[in-house]
């Protein structure tokens, strides 16, 4: 893979000096690695990650006025992809994986476990570029091949969307039409499709599944979570900003708040 040319840029959050310096002096061993910023609270992660945007956010759980999980809830679909929990109890580890981090730290920790950490994050990071950069020239390439055919035969190829979505269960395949979809959540590594008020699991990231599906059917509202448009029958603004969207089956989702604009424009409706 061509390497990055920019290292990792990542904000460090944490309301005690020493753990923030302990994170800062270890990073700092990472020539991969960058330290754009800190933050000495939750209100002020919130501030720090929309001003700097990094790749990476080492979060701390427990704070006095705001938790690391109240800090995910305000920053929504601007989240960093590359999200680090560092506790001082085990307890809350299920949940860190259940809000999709790249890993956790317990206090104390010692120099390898930090490192094996920050490794797996970089090659996370790493993953998820090559993963774009292939679909960026896969659609330069389909651009080109377009291009020829309008040239070549006098009509442009429109681009096919796939009909169905194959779902490997237990040693079978199911054939999910995409038609039957109602909207798909983020599981992890995996992304959870809903359909007919059943539930399918598939080893697909989302960004990924975007690729697949056809704009103007499908849109993103959250960083977890595609919708059908079809399927919308209200939508309800929050004070935020964001809001949420019910569906005809009566399921309610969260739409972020820098996702709304584009939810609205591509349903048609007016400004709230």
């Amino acid at each position: 893979m061509i390497g990055r040319a920019q290292p990792w840029r990542a904000v460090i959050v944490d309301d005690e000096p020493p753990a923030r310096a302990v994170i800062r002096t270890l990073l700092a061993e990472q020539a991969a690695i960058e330290v754009a910023g800190e933050a000495t609270n939750g209100g002020h992660a919130v501030d720090v990650v929309r001003s700097l945007r990094p790749d990476l956010l080492f979060l701390d759980v427990q704070m006095p006025d705001l938790d690391g999980f109240g800090v995910l809830e305000c920053l929504g679909d601007e989240v960093p992809r590359g999200l680090v929990f560092v506790t001082a109890h085990d307890v809350h580890a299920l949940r860190a994986f259940e809000v999709h981090a790249l890993d956790y730290v317990l206090k104390p920790f010692g120099r390898p476990r930090f490192r094996t950490v920050v490794e797996r994050a970089i090659r996370r990071l790493e993953a998820d570029d090559a993963v774009v950069l292939r679909q960026t020239l896969a659609a330069v390439l389909q651009g080109r091949n377009a291009t020829l055919s309008a040239l070549i035969g006098g009509a442009r190829v429109d681009q096919r969307w796939p009909a169905r979505i194959a779902v490997r269960q237990a040693g079978r395949t199911v054939m999910v039409a995409v038609d039957d979809l109602d909207w798909i959540e983020a599981d992890r590594d995996y992304a959870r499709l809903h359909a007919g008020g059943q539930a399918w699991l598939i080893a697909q990231r989302m960004n990924a599944l975007e690729e697949r599906l056809e704009p103007g059917r499908f849109q993103r509202i959250h960083r977890s979570t595609i919708v059908n448009l079809s399927r919308i029958r209200e939508l309800s603004r929050a004070e935020d900003g964001g809001g949420e969207v019910v569906l005809d089956n009566g399921v309610r989702l969260r739409v972020a708040r820098n996702r709304w604009a584009d939810l609205e424009q591509a349903l048609g409706a007016p400004p709230a």
